[in-house]
């Protein structure tokens, strides 16, 4: 893998959000329009769910609508394979599992969107976004989130755990508290 795949994977994530909120999402009342698409944070991943599963990369995505928690595969993987998403150590599509970042426990949903992107998973921060009251203040939290994960699982030894439970979607276990003069998280 090229050493600028995991930006251009990132340019296709936003590309295909940017799609999303022009087209499915146009109109739709939880929009905030003073919003954009933008990941944020994205860096290699320490969770490895799966054997031999390929390397995820986590960030946080900032859209108008939501603002989540992802793991990205570096390359596409088919939400639709079972054996995929079971080799790349993710969870089927609209399956939760709790994952663990140091003393962090989140619940992370499988995901899928057929435009190149494939399959991920995700954990909502926030939604809707009309707390935010623009892009700096969102992207912001999006790193102050990503700033206390990383402390978490910098403090902990071992790394962050493999999931501990699989469900269908259930109530939302964030234990990363909203920085200071941030909203609460809403699921």
């Amino acid at each position: 893998m090229s050493d600028d795949a995991p930006q251009r994977r990132l340019a296709g994530l936003e590309a295909v959000f940017r799609r999303i909120a022009t087209t499915r999402m146009r109109g739709v009342p939880v929009l905030n329009p003073a919003l954009s698409v933008q990941a944020v944070g994205f860096g290699p991943d320490p969770l490895r769910t799966a054997p031999g599963a390929a390397p995820t990369m986590l960030g946080v995505l900032v859209t108008p609508w939501f603002m989540n928690l992802l793991r990205l595969p570096l390359q596409p993987v088919d939400g639709h394979d079972a054996t995929a998403l079971q080799a790349a150590g993710l969870a089927p599509l609209g399956h939760t599992v709790v994952r663990r970042y140091g003393e962090h426990a989140l619940d992370f949903t499988g995901a899928h969107e057929a435009e190149d992107l494939g399959a991920w998973e995700q954990a909502s921060l926030f939604s809707p976004m009309f707390a935010f009251a623009d892009q700096p203040a969102a992207v912001a939290t999006a790193r102050e989130v990503m700033r206390l994960l990383r402390q978490s699982w910098s403090e902990t030894a071992p790394p962050p755990s493999p999931p501990s439970s699989s469900r269908r979607r259930g109530p939302t276990h964030t234990s990363l508290g909203a920085p200071r003069g941030c909203p609460p998280a809403r699921a």
